[in-house]
């Protein structure tokens, strides 16, 4: 789950006014878990997400925003999907906070080649979010099956923008998370950008190895 557009009050107000800050891990075993509940029934999508399993806070705990629009695919994004420049996308930004807080988890924003997903026309419309079952389950509606998941995370100071919408202390870095899907045809079918803040971000990866 996921606040719309910046957060404007002013950066380094008291902790009491903005409510508790969240810690999250983010292990690699989510996205094996994400799969898993890609065809479940829907009833039993909606009772959790992936920001639950990330922090232990129920859904109730949490406030979801997401605003869509359609852009055309800059060098970087048409070189991230294999697409020519100019390609149009789907961009939809999610901000998650916990009820009582000003402070959005993570700044996510994610892309979807909108040929790709236009045949369920639900696909397009940021109405129908927080989506039960997450991107994986929407891909599923269209016949897309998510092979692998690629991560890259690099970490660098905050922009101003960045430190005020995640109320960030001086000196704490952002980590940024470039996530892309491939389908089993290899093609790449989401490009993600996630920028989290480092003082209350866990990475944990998990390598199971199997066994002779």
């Amino acid at each position: 789950m996921n606040e719309e557009g910046p957060v404007e009050e002013g950066h380094g107000r008291d902790t009491a006014v903005r409510g508790p800050r969240t810690p999250a891990v983010r292990d690699n075993l989510r996205h094996q878990w994400e799969k898993d509940r890609a065809r479940a029934p829907r009833d039993e999508r909606a009772e959790t997400g992936a920001t639950e399993r990330d922090t232990g806070l129920d859904t109730d705990d949490l406030v979801f925003h997401a605003r869509y629009r359609e852009i055309t695919a800059s060098e970087d994004l048409a070189a991230a999907f294999g697409v020519p420049e100019g390609t149009l996308l789907l961009e939809r930004v999610y901000r998650t906070g916990r009820a009582g807080a000003q402070v959005p988890l993570s700044l996510v924003t994610s892309y979807l080649v909108r040929d790709m997903v236009a045949s369920n026309p639900d696909l397009l419309d940021e109405a129908k979010e927080p989506w039960p079952g997450g991107t994986q389950n929407q891909l599923y509606t269209v016949g897309i099956e998510v092979d692998r998941v690629e991560e890259r995370v690099t970490a660098r100071p905050p922009t101003p923008g960045e430190a005020r919408e995640l109320d960030l202390p001086a000196g704490v870095s952002v980590l940024l998370l470039r996530k892309t899907y491939r389908d089993v045809h290899d093609r790449v079918v989401n490009v993600s950008d996630v920028t989290m803040p480092a003082d209350r971000t866990e990475l944990l990866f998990v390598t199971r190895l199997e066994r002779w």
